[in-house]
């Protein structure tokens, strides 16, 4: 199947305004990419690309005063599978991990770990360890947290949305995220499109989404605290210890979002029109 994913964002800047985006398609997904996702800005500015510290595409601009408008439109090429579900996929105990994955274990801005280390023991300390105990924290998050977009806030965190019980997709990631490495577990946010492939309606507002992957078995498993089912095309951007370091945008000046949309869409397969019968036979006579 192919998916057909990109975002418009319009920009209202009284001055010129240094901006950072992370909305490239991941590296690990380039290769399913028919065409280019490249980044389109109006008016034209200078554009500067660099890989950041997490392996994420980032792009650098000038928005001139103004409106800017920023876009990207990416064709995708997806299996169509939903994510996997690996029940006997076990934990690896914190001396036997790679180096590269201790990362995720530490506490960071918006994943107190040291203050919600007793409550996530408290919780899933008798949970099956491995994919087990991962999926109780999924189930416990999905159930603890209210969805709404009025809930939206920028500053919340994961020890914040244990006590308020509101949030949007972010808000499951980031205390599930937590939960996670309070328990030894090593795991990773991940900001992307996800649209609603297989899902019956109603349909929520397109927006980004944001899930998590945590580590068992010697590999990275993907996860959804917030759906908290397997779910069909998600189409990753960026990775990070939580949200401040996969932020869409950052901007560093005043500015205005006027406009912000995005869309992830299935392409209905192209129907080629029926041949006449026999079309295309050779008549072996003709041939000699």
């Amino acid at each position: 199947m192919q998916i057909r994913a990109g975002f418009e964002l319009l920009y209202e800047c009284p001055q010129p305004t240094p901006m950072i985006f992370n909305v490239s398609v991941h590296f690990t997904r380039v290769s399913d990419l028919v065409g280019r996702d490249d980044l389109a800005v109006e008016p034209p500015v200078p554009m500067a690309a660099y890989r950041d510290s997490f392996g994420n595409w980032c792009t650098r601009i000038v928005a001139p005063s103004g409106r800017t408008r920023v876009s990207a439109s990416a064709l995708v090429n997806d299996s169509g599978a939903p994510d996997p579900v690996v029940p006997d996929a076990k934990q690896v105990s914190v001396p036997e991990l790679p180096e590269d994955t201790l990362l995720f274990l530490l506490g960071s801005r918006y994943c107190e770990t040291d203050r919600l280390s007793e409550t996530a023991w408290k919780l899933f300390g008798q949970a099956p360890t491995g994919w087990g105990r991962v999926q109780a924290i999924c189930d416990y998050v999905h159930r603890h947290i209210t969805f709404g977009y009025e809930h939206a806030r920028m500053t919340r965190s994961a020890l914040e949305s244990f006590h308020d019980r509101t949030g949007v997709c972010r808000d499951y990631a980031h205390l599930a995220v937590a939960f996670c490495r309070c328990m030894n577990i090593p795991a990773r946010y991940c900001t992307g499109y996800l649209g609603d492939i297989g899902v019956p309606l109603p349909h929520d507002t397109p927006d980004f989404a944001a899930w998590f992957e945590a580590f068992l078995g010697g590999r990275w498993y993907t996860f959804d605290a917030r759906n908290n089912q397997p779910r069909i095309g998600r189409v990753l951007i960026a990775r990070g210890r939580n949200a401040s370091d996969v932020a869409i945008s950052s901007t560093f000046g005043p500015n205005k979002l006027v406009t912000f949309r995005v869309w992830t869409d299935e392409v209905p397969p192209v129907q080629l029109p029926l041949q006449p019968e026999h079309a295309g036979c050779i008549d072996s006579a003709s041939t000699r």
